[in-house]
């Protein structure tokens, strides 16, 4: 595969996320967010490791900006951190942060590259968590300030705006598991989580239509591709209830302007929606230029009996506590290999069959995969090199998967490899790799893998 096997203005990228790369945690007036507090918090984070230094990015900027000039990718997808640019969380703007991403955007510029920007990556200022955080409509409310801001000084320069990434992580893992930060176990609400989210979507990307109207707007959702066990009336069913929490609590406002009957219906048990106002979901449904699409595994689901051990394996939960909310009756079944480090299967037909549902659901509005990649333990070689045989694997069959779901008609208009830089993988620490770059913690050290040279040959290749 080369990159002139794919369609004329294809775009090939490589993604990142503030606090897993940035470090600088207290510097230039920079707040605390809520993984700075959840990953300070005992017990929260492998080994109690947090984004503090991370990659160093937010000093080794241009070096890492050199890197993606190297790999002749066409963009990179970024994101910008609330508490770096407005550390309360509201009203005015801290000028060095803009600093910080208006040399970054700049620096992108000059080297042909171009920047999609990420409003949201999980790392709301703490303040506003102090306040509620996203169960409180108020939050959607100073996002969309937030979003004005960033606008106005940035607007100009940045080919892409990407409201918000994975929001159901956000919501049901934020507060309905507590494996992410703020860590809370509340089903009511993450479901108010769900719908202020959904608002603070609509409201920011009203906003970049009417500052930045030559931008393209986006959002980039972790789609759960799931399979039921077998074809009876119960797994299906199965299915369906989760895909109504995992998928269709934000594809129903966000492009269809209404939340699912069967969501309500289905969690009415947990909150009646009262935080859902006249005009809201109408306001989530902005036009979008492409969806962003992020994938990385399948799941098994069937219905449970009730009786016999329940298998629990969908690695999101924490003791008692799961993140799908209303759904007490349906097993997540255990996935045949092979599997990457983070015990995720490995399943690139689930990216063809998820690119062209997708396609067929929403006809006219183009996908682009803004996240997918593996987390392998990596071993360096004698010779300093990271033969990483594994990703290269991965990222081979995805692509072709990507390339299928074309050829069957998907309009996927780009790829966008997780991630560049080794990070701070959340509550993993540092102990998942996902980058194509290797970063030596102690050195801060960059070196190509061989999934960087190979990402590389395809990009440039035909070019």
């Amino acid at each position: 595969m080369a990159a002139a096997d794919f369609p004329a203005g294809f775009t090939w990228g490589a993604s990142t996320a503030a606090y897993q790369i940035e470090g600088a945690v207290a510097e230039d007036g920079r707040g605390p967010s809520i993984w700075d507090t959840f990953s300070h918090s005992p017990g929260r984070t492998a080994r109690g490791e947090s984004g503090d230094v991370a990659a160093d990015h937010y000093h080794r900027w241009e070096e890492d900006l050199d890197h993606l000039a190297a790999l002749g990718v066409d963009a990179y997808r970024f994101s910008i951190a609330w508490p770096r640019t407005q550390p309360s969380g509201r009203g005015e703007l801290n000028g060095a942060g803009l600093d910080f991403y208006s040399r970054l955007v700049d620096g992108m510029l000059e080297r042909g590259i171009r920047p999609f920007a990420t409003l949201y990556h999980w790392d709301l200022p703490q303040p506003l968590e102090d306040a509620g955080g996203w169960p409180e409509r108020d939050t959607a409310l100073r996002f969309e300030e937030y979003a004005e801001g960033l606008l106005r000084r940035l607007g100009d320069r940045v080919h892409t705006w990407i409201t918000l990434n994975e929001p159901w992580c956000t919501a049901f893992l934020g507060y309905a598991s507590g494996v992410h930060a703020p860590g809370r176990t509340e089903p009511a609400a993450a479901l108010a989580a769900v719908h202020h989210l959904n608002l603070a979507h609509g409201l920011a990307g009203r906003v970049v239509r009417a500052e930045a109207p030559a931008a393209q707007l986006s959002v980039a959702l972790n789609f759960h591709v799931l399979r039921p066990a077998s074809e009876s009336e119960a797994d299906l069913d199965a299915v369906r209830r989760i895909e109504a929490l995992a998928n269709r609590s934000f594809l129903g406002p966000m492009l269809e302007g209404a939340y699912p009957a069967d969501l309500l219906e289905g969690t009415a048990g947990v909150t009646d929606w009262h935080f859902v106002r006249d005009g809201d979901v109408e306001t989530a449904a902005v036009p979008l230029d492409a969806l962003g699409v992020n994938y990385y595994a399948t799941s098994t689901v069937r219905a449970w009996d009730g009786e016999s051990p329940r298998s629990l394996d969908d690695g999101h939960r924490t003791a008692g506590h799961s993140p799908w909310v209303g759904v007490d009756d349906v097993e997540f079944l255990p996935q045949p290999g092979p599997h990457t480090a983070m015990g995720w299967n490995i399943d690139p037909d689930g990216l063809t069959d998820l690119l062209t549902s997708l396609h067929h659901a929403y006809p006219g509005l183009p996908l682009v995969v803004t996240e997918n990649g593996a987390a392998f333990h990596d071993e360096v070689a004698p010779d300093g090199a990271v033969h990483d045989t594994d990703r290269v694997h991965y990222l081979a069959g995805h692509v072709a998967a990507l390339q299928a779901a074309i050829k069957d008609g998907a309009d996927v208009r780009g790829y966008f490899v997780w991630s560049l830089l080794d990070n701070f993988e959340w509550a993993w620490g540092y102990d998942r790799r996902f980058g194509i770059i290797r970063i030596d913690y102690d050195t801060l050290q960059r070196t190509w893998k061989d999934s960087a040279h190979w990402y590389r040959s395809l990009v440039v290749g035909g070019r």
